[in-house]
């Protein structure tokens, strides 16, 4: 196969949603249509009876919840398929961000019942700010849950996006008969029965055809014709270009328990998701199909085998093919670097690759060289742009719980906040580590990977601050630089690339600080003082 060819068959895309829509019931559900998992585990009330493949740590075994970002990849109608899971809890948001970096369309998960949550907004907003192309599963159409259409409404209302329908609901909750398929013309009927991996579908060029009374009844199929004319009335047809510029998403709807729905969702998306895209690195735009090189590490995952105490970074190759045993040029560090194993995941195994497209997501052993954004390529000397660190909006004091275990303590908080699971800012002024994260539970997260993976326990104190401003004097030897350093010695530290922050107790104080020190400018993210 040639390399414009590989490129055209890859599809990279990240999953997102609420906590609890369906996001890993649904990946495992596509990995079982790749046939890259014989059997899915289904995550229910935290009693975990197999263990979804995706979620790895133990906590999340434990919460039922998708903590790390996870990177799965199955081949499917000839296309290789790359998909990221990410974390739906909000305590995890940052992480997801980076993800959304990496990937090139998204697939947005709603709850039939629950609508258009929160934390969906968000991550939507983040994908119209970049114009990602988003395809929306209403997922849980077994369940009692809100109007089809009511629903559409909400999508277009809350998250300002534009939809078309290519399946709808025959009947829901109770009366939930199966789903016409706009997209195929065709009827795919629910029997109820989550043991039979993939349904029978029964294709229907005519939907007036009186067979169709037949099959699901005649007042049903009155109000599904109905509803089919409303629908060609109110919602644009599918238009792909539209749809790739971000402008129009198509909804399906399904159960992803039940199985339901997954595989005309994955048979349309094969169809019209984008292949790898391009991506603005700082000095230009860089296309798939050019033959050099390049890709950055949107994430970083420490002990993904807590036996070997390895860790993983994982690159989204943007340009050009990995190849194992080839050295490429890490720019930050301006040294060249070979790989000797770069991983690729096949839904639940690792597997060394000789060679890797654009779209693809290498896992590289990393002793240390990389942290979350850096570029490799091959000799240009270029990064590419877009993977912030957030202010954090909750900060604790870390203190060693056990004296005898200090090193090991130091090496897991390095390791730890290499990762992105938080941000650590050391006083100034007497050298204390305070740790910022933007939720409350990945204190926990650290608290159990500091104990179970490094042997080192911690405890915390509070850290009065609100937020951590980035600070960037216009001229670092004037006086007004020297005295707002002086004036606020108690909140200035340093983060973990030795940059100064002021961690401001208040909005107040930040406000206070700006009219005082017009020519102190104060970041929000670290992105844009680099």
């Amino acid at each position: 196969m040639s390399f414009t060819d590989e490129i055209a068959r890859r599809r990279t895309f990240g999953i997102i949603s609420h906590p609890d829509a369906g996001k890993t019931t649904l990946t495992e559900k596509l990995l079982l249509f790749g046939g890259a998992i014989q059997e899915a585990g289904a995550v229910k009330s935290n009693k975990i009876k197999k263990g979804a493949t995706s979620d790895f740590m133990e906590i999340e075994r434990q919460r039922g919840i998708s903590v790390a970002t996870s990177v799965l990849a199955f081949n499917y109608k000839d296309k290789k398929i790359n998909i990221l899971d990410t974390p739906g809890h909000k305590d995890f948001a940052e992480d997801t961000f980076r993800t959304l970096t990496a990937v090139d369309s998204v697939i947005v998960v709603i709850d039939v019942a629950k609508g258009v949550e929160e934390q969906t907004e968000k991550l939507v907003q983040v994908c119209r700010m970049r114009n990602i192309p988003m395809l929306v599963f209403i997922n849980k159409l077994d369940r009692e849950g809100k109007d089809a259409f009511d629903l559409m409404d909400e999508v277009e209302q809350k998250l300002g996006l534009k939809v078309t329908p290519l399946s709808f609901p025959i009947g829901m909750g109770y009366d939930f008969q199966g789903i016409y398929n706009i997209w195929e013309k065709n009827i795919n009927l629910f029997s109820g029965d989550s043991r039979k991996d993939i349904e029978e579908t029964i294709a229907f060029d005519d939907i007036n055809a009186p067979e169709l009374e037949g099959i699901i009844g005649a007042k049903p199929a009155q109000k599904l014709r109905e509803e089919l004319e409303l629908i060609s009335e109110v919602y644009p047809p599918f238009n792909r270009e539209q749809y790739l510029e971000g402008q129009l998403q198509p909804v399906f709807f399904g159960s992803a328990l039940n199985n339901f729905g997954v595989r005309e969702l994955l048979d349309c998306f094969i169809e019209i998701a984008p292949t790898p895209r391009p991506k603005e690195s700082d000095t230009r735009l860089v296309a798939p199909d050019e033959k050099k090189f390049s890709g950055f590490v949107f994430k970083i995952h420490a002990n993904m085998d807590p036996k070997h105490r390895d860790r993983l970074a994982f690159v989204k190759i943007v340009s050009g093919t990995f190849e194992r045993n080839k050295p490429y040029l890490h720019v930050r560090q301006g040294k060249n670097l070979k790989f000797s194993s770069p991983n690729a995941f096949f839904a639940e195994k690792k597997e060394i690759v000789d060679i890797s497209y654009p779209g693809d997501i290498v896992g590289l052993h990393d002793t240390g060289n990389f942290k979350i954004g850096d570029t490799l390529t091959e000799g240009e000397n270029m990064s590419f742009k877009g993977i912030p660190a957030f202010s954090p909006e909750h900060f604790r004091y870390i203190n060693n719980a056990d004296p005898m275990k200090a090193k090991q303590l130091e090496k897991g908080i390095d390791q730890l906040m290499d990762e992105g699971v938080a941000q650590l800012f050391t006083l100034e002024l007497n050298n204390r580590k305070v740790i910022g994260t933007v939720g409350a539970l990945q204190y926990e997260v650290i608290q159990y990977m500091l104990e179970h993976e490094y042997g080192a326990k911690c405890s915390y104190e509070n850290f009065p601050a609100y937020k951590a401003c980035w600070v960037r004097p216009e001229d670092p030897k004037n006086e007004e630089f020297a005295e707002f350093c002086r004036i606020k010695q108690k909140f200035m530290a340093k983060d973990k690339y030795g940059q100064l922050v002021f961690l401001a107790d208040s909005e107040f104080s930040i406000q206070m600080a700006q009219q005082k020190y017009p020519s102190v400018k104060l970041f929000f993210t670290s992105e844009e003082i680099k």
